[in-house]
């Protein structure tokens, strides 16, 4: 049987699929419909995390209003172009930089989960110019995550053994791609809160999932983030990368959202965080694993509403 096609990451919704050329490369973006020229509203930039695609920002496609809200696949993923380089913090941060110039906007507001908070928090600091505000969810700054896992054995036991498996070559792309993605649908598990995996919109998601991630070079390329995080500890490029994040205070509005039954980024990394993001909104949702923005959709959307509609100035 043939591997998927990246077209069938083109889900249809109450949004439009279209490609963008940024930074060199061709993105698949997806726009929520709304009334009205979209360079009217401010902009609003979803970036997924690791092992997914635009799919898991659905709700907030549906939900948020009065913004222009696009959902990326990002460099690797899905309808996405797939280099075989790129998927180091600067490059990452540079997509995001240039995607918010080809879309019409001189700044945008950035919520990211997981991987995608981590380029939330590059391109914040590397390109402030470009961004309003942050809002990332189970994403602690890239520094404090780092420390926390080196110096905590609950941290380090929930997150370098998944990071460390994935540095040796070609087995982890076979193993995230045989049986149909089989693998995705466990990683999944072993992070989310119990309630959401008993409904229909998990089982819908996971489907979509295990289905994605079999699109050629996918895998390879979702790998690349893990490796890159690891890899760069180790040379000065990305001792550069942490050091550029780690001197530099947050000054723009940030929200936080974690999830209280997240057993794959803990308190201890958000908690740290603050350091870096005193004025920060730090929310802890109860009864939610890692995915919180698929978990407690309606919670979510009800803080990021709040949080855009702090935001002053107008949109640009």
């Amino acid at each position: 049987m043939p591997p998927p096609d990246p077209s069938i990451t083109r889900i249809d919704g109450p949004w439009r699929h279209w490609d963008i050329h940024a930074n060199g490369i061709r993105f698949h973006v997806v726009e929520a419909t709304a009334d009205g020229p979209p360079t009217a509203r401010p902009l609003v930039m979803l970036l997924h995390g690791f092992g997914s695609f635009w799919w898991t920002w659905r709700h907030q496609l549906r939900g948020l209003a009065g913004v222009r809200v696009v959902a990326v696949d990002l460099r690797g993923y899905g309808g996405s172009d797939k280099p075989p380089r790129g998927y180091d913090g600067w490059t990452l941060a540079g997509d995001t930089a240039g995607l918010i110039r080809a879309l019409g906007h001189s700044s945008a507001t950035l919520i990211g989960h997981a991987d995608g908070g981590l380029v939330c928090w590059a391109t914040a600091l590397l390109h402030p110019r470009l961004v309003r505000a942050i809002a990332v969810v189970s994403s602690p700054h890239p520094a404090a995550l780092r420390n926390s896992a080196l110096t905590r054995a609950d941290q380090g036991r929930a997150l370098l053994p998944w990071l460390l498996r994935y540095q040796i070559p070609f087995w982890p792309e076979h193993t995230l791609t045989r049986r149909d993605g089989a693998e995705i649908e466990h990683l999944v598990r072993s992070r989310a809160g119990a309630k959401w995996q008993a409904g229909e919109d998990f089982s819908e998601t996971i489907g979509h999932l295990r289905t994605a991630i079999q699109i050629p070079s996918a895998a390879h390329s979702a790998l690349e983030y893990q490796r890159w995080a690891v890899r760069s500890q180790l040379r000065s490029e990305g001792r550069r990368f942490m050091k550029a994040l780690d001197v530099r205070t947050l000054t723009i509005p940030l929200l936080h959202l974690r999830g209280e039954d997240d057993p794959y980024v803990l308190a201890d990394p958000v908690d740290r965080t603050r350091r870096y993001a005193p004025h920060g909104k730090y929310v802890t949702l109860p009864g939610v694993g890692h995915f919180a923005h698929e978990e407690s959709p309606d919670e979510v959307n009800a803080e990021l509403t709040r949080f855009l509609g702090e935001l002053a100035g107008p949109p640009v």
